[in-house]
């Protein structure tokens, strides 16, 4: 063989070997960090501009319903914090712990709407601009059910537990939030106390939501 074969030959051979390094296959571990903080983001900042909407009308319509909904939906916010983290560390152990924050987060944010909800009852104010409170409560259906959306496909494709578990509790969200197109409802009909009742009953439901997520995370962190 040719002095000139053999300088091609091992030259074809580093190209080849510098290829494979430059173009082999990615850290699968990465590769899920990086999906999984890219879902958590997108969620985050779907559920912020929820939230942003809603504080903005409920200044407006003064609605305890809104407002118990918006309480939960900036929690819900929030939750994307400790699960993004888990994925930032690469920690299938920190992602599954993070959904105990999660819970909390929730569990906490049906207390302080109950709270506000038992404050209206007992000195019942109607909420006004009913037009806008029916519009902030499709705001949070629409936003919801986008970020159960986004939660739901990347929990499935990242075999994520806390993931689908977020993605469940967005879609419920998505029904609490339809409680507050029914205060409208019922406000503009003449029953103005149905606005803190509602918002009860949404407390209720928030409850519920977080006893599904507690099983849905310990069964996980078993």
């Amino acid at each position: 063989m040719s002095h000139t074969a053999t300088c091609d030959l091992d030259r074809g051979h580093r190209h080849t070997s510098t290829d494979e390094h430059s173009h082999g296959l990615v850290d699968p571990t990465i590769t899920r960090s990086r999906e999984g903080v890219r879902a958590v983001s997108l969620s985050l900042a779907i559920l912020g501009i929820t939230a942003v909407l809603q504080g903005a009308i409920y200044v407006a319509t003064d609605s305890i319903a809104l407002l118990a909904d918006l309480i939960h939906n900036a929690g819900d916010a929030l939750t994307a914090l400790p699960l993004g983290a888990a994925f930032l560390l690469r920690s299938r152990r920190a992602e599954r712990y993070s959904g105990l924050a999660v819970v909390l987060t929730i569990f906490a944010s049906a207390c302080v709407a109950a709270i506000f909800a038992v404050e209206k009852l007992i000195s019942p104010l109607a909420p006004e601009h009913l037009p806008a409170l029916g519009i902030a409560g499709a705001i949070g259906v629409i936003g919801n059910a986008l970020a159960a959306l986004v939660r739901t496909r990347a929990g499935k494709r990242l075999d994520s537990p806390a993931l689908i578990a977020d993605g469940a509790h967005a879609r419920s969200d998505a029904i609490v939030s339809m409680g507050v197109v029914a205060s409208a409802i019922f406000v503009a009909l003449g029953a103005p106390i149905a606005d803190p009742i509602i918002a009860l009953i949404i407390t209720a439901m928030i409850l519920k939501i977080t006893w599904e997520s507690w099983h849905t995370v310990r069964g996980a962190t078993r």
